[in-house]
């Protein structure tokens, strides 16, 4: 059984940086993403970033690019999201994913982006950034 567990969040203020982590477990297959996405009250759930599993294909929302750093501990099992200059606008709940097994997507990063390819989910972390 798939588990993710999200922790890291918190409150900073505008300009700031977080560290999210994310604790993936039970993973059998070698060849899969696992994704950041958040969702902010009355919004749709979003894409943030996703990595692969390989560490050799990542990919970013245009709205955390150069901001937002996707990475891995493939030893540790811990996708890591560093946050910086962190905005107002970035306050959500944010949450892991990790997709079925999927080979390296090249040049389709809306369709990575997409919760509907993830089919595991961590229960959320809560990023709040003030002005």
């Amino acid at each position: 059984q798939v588990q993710l567990v999200e922790s890291g969040g918190g409150s900073v203020q505008a300009g700031g940086s977080l560290r999210l982590s994310c604790l993936v477990s039970g993973i059998t297959y070698s060849h899969y993403y696992v994704g950041w996405f958040r969702q902010a009250p009355g919004k749709e759930r979003e894409g943030v970033a996703t990595i692969y599993s390989a560490g050799d294909s990542i990919y970013y929302a245009d709205s955390v690019k150069g901001r937002f750093t996707i990475s891995q501990d493939n030893a540790k099992n811990t996708v890591f999201l560093q946050m910086g200059s962190l905005k107002p606008e970035d306050t959500a709940l944010y949450y892991c994913a990790s997709t079925r097994p999927i080979p390296r997507i090249i040049g389709a990063r809306d369709s990575i982006l997409s919760r509907n390819e993830y089919n595991n989910w961590g229960q959320g972390t809560q990023v709040t950034v003030s002005s």
